[in-house]
């Protein structure tokens, strides 16, 4: 009987040649008549070369698991096949509504000025008119900045009751105006007190979180909302409020301007990375152009009593503005809301006002005393 040729028998392409083997040393490629060397499940030949190997190696291609796959990697060479953490420098990716270094402005500049200028319009005229108005001002944008912060927490989960700290809110304010530190400083403790009993109706999971951050909404945004109407209580509140008000946005447009212009070297690039030393540069020198005559023309201070507010306040701006920037990258979330076309939520241009406000009225205590 005369033995098969090896064109016959399956798996062989000559004289000599072994069936295939993925994975065994030495296999080699099986063959068929009409396509020639058959193609790894890849799509692509065996013995082509591979692209991620710099010495085109052509080496058979074994078996992983039940499926053919790659040479079997040196051991530098291991493949992770789990997602890997995020790099530090990955950070700098989450969203963010402030202009990058050097360039323009990451959002609606003409929606941004129109809204600013009609804040600024309101402010103006509740102070020149009626200062119990500007009262009104104040705890309006306190009760919507709590309730964006009570919102954005969410997304981290954290459940700050609502209905004690508005209640609280208006408690704060009005006690502020009519009992001074003393009746602020009661206010904000019984609303801490009225925030940790709510939440006991509850239960007992997640009570810690959930009291903790209905302590920090409180602290955040009435109670050193709290310390504008401190500024608004003597004779010449006016000016005061007016002082501290036009101080804080001279540092914003003077940062931001500065920072366009000049902007290179990050401040703190793990939480705002497109803020600037030179922006900064630019908040200070603003802050004290625009701190020195209010201070000594309307509020009869030492002239170089508005440089050293100016600079104090261009630092506690810039701190408040970093300061919801880490807690909104903390929650993975762009803006506090969107009532304000161009800048996100009222939180998101209350974040320099607040801090500003109780450092206003220490040092105006002592630079310019009622």
């Amino acid at each position: 009987m005369t033995p098969p040729s090896p064109a016959d028998v399956p798996g062989s392409s000559g004289p000599g040649t072994e069936p295939l083997r993925f994975g065994a040393p030495g296999a080699r490629v099986a063959q068929s008549p009409e396509t020639g060397p058959r193609p790894s499940a890849g799509g692509r030949s065996p013995t082509a070369p591979r692209p991620d190997r710099e010495d085109g190696d052509t080496g058979p291609v074994p078996i992983v698991g039940d499926r053919p796959g790659p040479p079997g990697p040196r051991p530098s060479e291991q493949v992770s096949t789990s997602v890997p953490a995020p790099l530090p420098e990955e950070v700098s990716e989450l969203p963010t509504t402030e202009r990058p270094i050097g360039g323009r402005a990451g959002r609606n500049l003409g929606a941004a000025i129109g809204v600013g200028l009609s804040l600024a319009a309101v402010i103006v005229a509740s102070l020149l008119i009626w200062r119990p108005a500007f009262l009104g001002v104040v705890t309006a944008a306190v009760l919507v900045g709590v309730v964006e912060l009570t919102r954005a927490l969410e997304a981290g989960r954290f459940r700050a009751p609502l209905i004690p700290l508005l209640i609280g809110a208006l408690a704060m304010e009005g006690l502020a105006w009519s009992r001074g530190p003393t009746g602020l400083v009661v206010g904000f403790l019984l609303t801490v007190l009225a925030v940790v009993l709510w939440r006991l109706a509850d239960g007992p999971a997640g009570y810690l979180k959930d009291a903790a951050s209905g302590v920090l909404v409180a602290i955040y945004v009435p109670l050193l909302a709290g310390f504008a109407v401190l500024l608004l209580v003597p004779d010449d509140g006016a000016a005061r409020v007016l002082a501290f008000i036009a101080t804080v946005v001279a540092s914003d447009v003077g940062g931001y301007a500065a920072g366009v212009l000049f902007g290179k070297h990050a401040m703190a690039r793990s939480i705002s990375p497109k803020k600037s030393w030179e922006g900064f540069a630019g908040s200070v020198t603003a802050c004290m152009i625009v701190a020195t005559p209010m201070l000594a023309l309307a509020l009869d201070g030492p002239w170089w009593g508005g440089l050293v507010f100016g600079a104090a306040i261009a630092v506690s701006a810039t701190i408040g503005d970093l300061g919801e920037s880490l807690i909104k990258r903390d929650l993975g979330i762009k803006d506090m809301g969107n009532l304000l076309p161009g800048h996100g939520g009222l939180m998101d241009r209350l974040d320099s006002l607040l801090p500003s406000a109780a450092l206003a009225y220490l040092l105006l205590s002592f630079l310019a005393p009622a």
